[in-house]
């Protein structure tokens, strides 16, 4: 028989206990590496934008409040609006030419029977060489005067006129993307190769039965399924390009006039050569909104489905 107090019971609903075990080893793993961000990311971008509303040499007390001029300086300077161009032509070459190039290597390698290894290591070799020796090799191999480039076009055509590719101020950021994909190309295809493997055989196999061709069943089955895979490394590359430093102050830093300035390459020259680091600090809040910015943007509208 029902008594009347069972309906009252099944109302009360029992909190799930705390295991606070189990809650301290969360908190004992998260934390030195919650400490590190903050201390390392979080404190480094709030301390900058701190500094970009004042002008400051480094030296001395924060006194000289100047709110958003440094703000206004930036983006009504013709420099960094022309470093920002550059960055953008890095991003469009990097779509253009670098991706599909590691993705075709990459279609290329996988249809090989044998060497698949060899190919895979001289390709991504490039990669594992720091931008500063990369930097040091392209100089040489781009000198006017006895280089690589100017012997094998003399002996090409006798009478090629010697052209100092990196001191022309039209053609020195072409021969910087040169060197730019030479060096991360290889990455990407192995990217893609891993990508490559995770598609199974039989799917395109089973397309080829049914009648498609190699390029239908490549346009239709193998790019679909490889979607994921070409969306990351769109998005490392936009990133990679909008960050471009190293290799360039190598090689060029910036010249000839500002022909391959970057937002990077501007910001080392006011921030730290210059000692303009309320300056520099606010061109760094900009890249980083522009990254962040995009990051949000591609993640959340592009590679959403990605992490569904």
């Amino acid at each position: 028989m029902q008594t009347s107090s069972q309906p009252i019971e099944r109302m009360i609903v029992r909190r799930p206990r705390i295991r606070w075990g189990h809650l301290a080893t969360i908190v004992g793993f998260l934390l030195p590496g919650a400490l590190i961000y903050i201390g390392l990311v979080l404190l480094p971008v709030a301390q900058a934008v701190y500094y970009s509303f004042f002008r400051w040499n480094g030296l001395g007390p924060l006194t000289n409040f100047t709110g958003l001029a440094n703000y206004t300086r930036a983006l009504s300077d013709r420099v960094f609006l022309l470093s920002l161009g550059h960055n953008l032509q890095l991003i469009v070459l990097s779509l253009a030419i670098q991706i599909p190039l590691a993705l075709g290597l990459a279609l290329l390698i996988r249809g090989l029977t044998r060497g698949r290894a060899i190919f895979r290591t001289i390709f991504f070799m490039p990669f594992v060489l720091s931008e500063i020796v990369t930097g040091v090799i392209w100089s040489f191999i781009y000198r006017p005067d006895g280089g690589l480039v100017e012997t094998l076009f003399s002996s090409i055509a006798p009478g090629f006129a010697k052209t100092a590719l990196l001191a022309d101020p039209k053609t020195v950021l072409y021969a910087l993307f040169v060197v730019i994909t030479w060096k991360f190309f290889g990455y990407h295809m192995i990217l893609y190769i891993a990508g490559l493997q995770n598609i199974p055989t039989e799917v395109e196999e089973a397309a080829q039965i049914d009648g498609c061709s190699r390029l239908q069943a490549l346009r239709y089955i193998t790019i679909p399924l490889l979607s994921s895979t070409i969306r990351l490394t769109i998005y490392l590359s936009v990133l990679g390009s909008l960050q471009f430093f190293d290799l360039i102050w190598i090689m060029t830093t910036g010249g000839p006039v500002n022909a391959s300035d970057t937002m990077a390459t501007y910001l080392y020259k006011f921030g730290f050569q210059r000692f303009q680091l309320g300056y520099g600090s606010a061109i760094a809040v900009i890249m980083f909104l522009i990254c962040f910015g995009f990051s949000i943007a591609y993640q959340t509208f592009a590679m959403r489905r990605d992490f569904e």
